[in-house]
């Protein structure tokens, strides 16, 4: 999936536990997206809106692609 895809999703999902639990809630929940994450989609990933961060999957075998999805992710 794209990373409007992801918002999409997480943009839905933060929606729903504003309408459920109100907004004070929802402001502070966390929302990771665990999709597919690759050094090249994780900055563009991050920006959205209502993803606050990633769970890295297969790329954590790989220790230069995880390296390079935690420097993404902290700049």
């Amino acid at each position: 999936a794209g990373s409007e895809d992801a918002q999409e999703v997480c943009g839905f999902i933060r929606k729903l536990i504003a309408d459920t639990f109100g907004e004070g809630i929802s402001d502070k929940t966390i929302i990771l997206y665990g999709g597919s994450v690759k050094p090249e989609n994780t900055a563009s990933i991050l920006s959205m809106k209502d993803i606050d961060g990633v769970l890295v999957g297969g790329a954590s075998l790989k220790p230069d692609s995880f390296l390079a999805i935690a420097k993404a992710a902290v700049q």
